[in-house]
């Protein structure tokens, strides 16, 4: 069993416990001052946001001018931003409140800034094999940095990519009893890991014309959404396995990797491997088809 290596410090449950209740607590004092930023942004940390903030906080109350400060598409909200900013916020009350909120934010946003630097100080030495985890779809930096923490880099440790895969609880379960099947959930896997697969798994199935594109496709129609997302799980940790383990870069099937599975071609050589393990030799030839 592979030791997980954590580069650096990782956010763990209490990081995010603070964040949301920093999060609850800044809407909180916003819905009390009246201002429905929320209801028209889908955060209130984004640019826009923070320049009407600051811009309270600085004195300016007018909604009209508070609105003028949105950036890129938020401008093309202006007249729902006059409405939701015209609120009884009170600087003396408020605004300490939200100071000391937005100080915490910049607080966090430092020590991420700082762990990232040192995880990416941490994985420089493994700059080159990044690259080639970024070819498999949906895999981006930050995911290739967690895939190799929770995954490591020997893959001997293994014996096949199945035993991989079922390590990472990443296969169905197997739970006969009396000739019945009965339930087939997987295995409990590590959280960090099943959590950056299914981030990029869902970024996978958006790329057109690849094979997890068709493979999760395929399954959706039949077996429904989660059993295709951890289908997809295991597509990319085969394909992880055998980029970290040869060091070439993403092979994609295709999207129509389903009709060459069942191409007369590929059940010959099927058919031909299965002869061979039983000890036989077979020469294939191809009859003409009849006139």
């Amino acid at each position: 069993m592979p030791v997980r290596q954590v580069p650096g410090r990782q956010r763990g449950t209490g990081d995010l416990d603070e964040d949301l209740l920093a999060a609850f607590n800044h809407e909180k004092v916003l819905q009390d001052a009246g201002i429905k930023l929320s209801s028209v942004a889908s955060t209130t940390y984004s640019k826009s946001a923070r320049a009407m903030l600051e811009a309270l906080l600085a004195g300016i109350s007018d909604p009209e001018q508070l609105a003028e400060l949105a950036k890129a598409r938020m401008r093309q909200k202006i007249p729902q931003l006059r409405e939701a900013l015209a609120s009884r916020f009170q600087i003396e009350h408020h605004g300490v409140m939200v100071a000391q909120l937005l100080a915490h934010i910049d607080r966090l946003d430092a020590a991420i800034a700082n762990l990232s630097e040192r995880i990416a100080a941490v994985m420089e030495a493994h700059h080159d094999l990044i690259e080639l985890l970024c070819t498999i779809p949906g895999v981006h930096i930050h995911a290739a940095q967690v895939l190799i923490a929770e995954c490591g880099l020997d893959m001997t440790r293994f014996p096949t990519v199945a035993h991989f895969a079922s390590w990472a609880g990443a296969c169905p379960g197997h739970h006969e009893s009396a000739g019945r099947r009965r339930s087939g959930r997987t295995r409990p896997a590590p959280r960090w890991l099943t959590d950056v697969l299914t981030e990029c798994a869902r970024a996978a199935v958006r790329t057109k014309g690849t094979y997890l594109n068709a493979h999760y496709a395929q399954l959706r129609g039949r077996r429904g959404e989660p059993v295709a997302l951890g289908a997809i799980r295991h597509d990319l940790l085969v394909a992880y396995y055998h980029v970290v383990h040869d060091r070439v870069p993403y092979h994609d099937l295709g999207p129509d990797w389903q009709r060459k599975r069942y191409s007369p071609e590929h059940r010959a050589r099927r058919l031909q491997r299965q002869l061979e393990a039983l000890g036989y030799k077979v020469n294939l030839e191809q009859l003409q088809p009849a006139a």
